[in-house]
């Protein structure tokens, strides 16, 4: 809605509003434009990508964050697939593109998501480490524990037990 918002106020008509995209009906924006959009945008927290390659990566993020965080059911899927389908693109496309744009592969990064989702599921603490395991797709708990305790630095037990609060946002991972 505050994107939708700030757009209006420019006079730019929205056709679409999404996470991480927006279309609008103008067919080219002014330079000027683009500079009072992003200078809102960023008020907001927001920012305007203009370069293909940092569009493609927040694209490959989001769609790792609506994978993981806010699929129902267990994460049974194959992500380059998943991500190729998605994007339209090659596997390898997406992932040379990622990866020297973040600094990581997106195995990693999907990993990292996995674990947020689990210290969120261990923080709940209305399911057990064997039903985490599953829906996250790991082979058995001691995988995941195995990973957890790479990326956290603890167990998942040990995390459970300290009831941490320390848990990352979306966007910081």
């Amino acid at each position: 809605m505050v994107v939708q918002n700030e757009l209006n106020q420019l006079g730019l008509h929205p056709i679409s509003v999404q996470l991480g995209v927006v279309e609008v009906m103008e067919d080219s924006l002014a330079p000027s434009q683009y500079q009072l959009l992003a200078a809102a945008l960023e008020r907001f927290g927001f920012e305007l990508l203009l370069d293909k390659k940092k569009q493609l990566v927040e694209q490959i993020r989001t769609s790792i964050i609506e994978l993981v965080h806010y699929t129902t059911g267990a994460l049974n899927i194959n992500l380059s697939t998943y991500l190729s389908e998605k994007m339209v693109l090659s596997y390898a496309t997406l992932s040379a593109t990622f990866s020297e744009m973040e600094g990581l592969t997106i195995e990693k990064y999907f990993i990292q998501q996995k674990i947020e989702k689990a210290k969120e599921l261990l923080t709940y603490g209305q399911k057990s480490l064997s039903e985490i395991a599953y829906l996250l797709n790991y082979s058995s708990v001691a995988h995941l524990s195995m990973q957890f305790k790479k990326v956290s630095g603890q167990t998942p037990t040990a995390y459970k037990l300290l009831q941490h609060t320390n848990r990352k946002t979306l966007d910081e991972i």
